[in-house]
């Protein structure tokens, strides 16, 4: 899951506002307590125009916000706990946070706000399912404004989500939709994701696109994930349309170019996929070892193209890209062999062949070394297939005999 929207995060400074605001001023107040009781009750104020805009975000929910407050004893551990997050002191916010919901005498908004900030202490310290848990309970508490409830409601669907829970991460988004009415675009997606890894396409093409029709400025990762659903539900020529139109608007943008290739590879327009590749090589902007594969790969797979793809290995290999581990020597041995080029061919399968799991590749440099007329080299090698363990030794052991007869 990705780290929760700036809107989503917890809000300890506007939560340190409304408790300071309900921290109950003494009878008798010396100046240094009628000063601070002026700041708080700004603060209250503050808070109050917050609550304000923050119940015109959701104007269609069905809920009505709680209007619980902090009591005098329970402020200033809910204030502490605030301030020690904020320093970094996580444990020790911690131990407050738990020793607040523990104890009967706080109400449920008290547990609510302490069980909010756990919870991303919880999430900034990489502990998701304690901060599910947390989530969950503040969800359940039903004691925050609408504008903290429905962003902890998102928050919780987030980490169900990244659980793999999808069921409940689903359940949760249509709760948030049905309770608010909200017509959010950046939830719509965040639900549309989770239609698509529950293998929905249908239902997560139709939601992804109307939240990117009812944004003003689309993300580009948006529709970068709606041409994965197409792509992944077989309707290749909307996928290819949505590429072919991100990777139009930003030209020099990388992904959007290695995008493109490979939807044209699901699709099965090899050639343009080669084009677009051949493009971003040409000008130095293949920088990691799946791309080298993925040009190099397209090459193999093509009817005589097999110089194309030994010079693409080649290259990744002399700019330190492409390591000569097994799948890159395989390639390489591969494609040296079927353009002729028996020598290199076998210098590359003495590499892969080591590195294979079994002895498959040392009987393909069997084979090669017996038809090069190589008996000694041949029989060799196939002993070398048999010490590591061939499936089927027939073929290995009928190399040996040819090879002595």
């Amino acid at each position: 899951m990705n780290k929760p929207s700036s809107r989503n995060h917890l809000l300890v400074a506007a939560v340190a506002a409304l408790l300071m605001a309900q921290v109950g001023a003494a009878a008798a107040q010396s100046p240094l307590e009628r000063k601070r009781q002026e700041r708080a009750e700004a603060r209250q104020e503050r808070a109050a125009n917050a609550g304000d805009e923050a119940a015109q975000r959701y104007p269609e929910a069905t809920r009505e916000s709680p209007r619980l407050k902090t009591t005098g004893r329970t402020s200033s551990k809910l204030q502490e706990m605030i301030d020690l997050h904020a320093e970094g002191k996580a444990a020790e916010a911690t131990a407050i946070a738990d020793a607040i919901l523990a104890d009967a005498d706080t109400n449920n908004y008290e547990k609510a706000l302490a069980a909010q900030t756990a919870a991303q202490i919880a999430y900034e310290g990489g502990d998701m399912p304690r901060a599910l848990s947390l989530f969950e309970q503040v969800v359940a508490l039903d004691a925050l404004d609408n504008d903290n409830h429905y962003a902890m409601m998102l928050n919780l669907a987030q980490l169900q989500q990244q659980q793999k829970r999808y069921d409940d991460a689903l359940a949760t988004y249509d709760r948030f939709f049905a309770e608010t009415g909200s017509a959010d675009p950046e939830a719509k997606m965040m639900k549309g994701q989770v239609l698509f890894l529950m293998d929905r396409h249908p239902e997560a093409a139709a939601l992804m696109q109307e939240a990117i029709d009812a944004s003003e400025a689309p993300k580009p990762e948006w529709k970068a994930l709606l041409m994965q659903v197409h792509a992944n539900s077989g309707n290749a020529g909307e996928a290819v349309r949505m590429a072919e139109q991100v990777a139009a608007a930003k030209p020099d943008d990388r992904r959007a170019q290695l995008n493109l290739a490979a939807v044209y590879q699901q699709a099965g327009m090899q050639d343009k996929a080669l084009a677009v590749l051949e493009k971003l090589r040409s000008g130095g902007r293949l920088s990691e070892a799946i791309e080298y594969q993925q040009l190099y790969t397209s090459y193999i797979n093509m009817e005589g193209k097999e110089a194309e793809a030994i010079a693409v290995i080649n290259e990744g290999i002399a700019k330190g890209i492409l390591s000569e581990d097994f799948n890159t020597s395989v390639a390489l041995a591969q494609a040296y062999y079927f353009s002729g080029q028996i020598e290199p061919a076998v210098a590359a399968y003495r590499k892969a062949a080591p590195l294979d799991k079994d002895g498959s590749t040392y009987l393909n440099l069997a084979k090669v070394l017996l038809n090069e007329g190589r008996d000694a080299e041949a029989a060799a090698a196939a002993r070398s297939s048999l010490e590591k363990g061939i499936p089927d030794p027939s073929d290995a052991n009928s190399i040996i005999k040819a090879a002595s007869d």
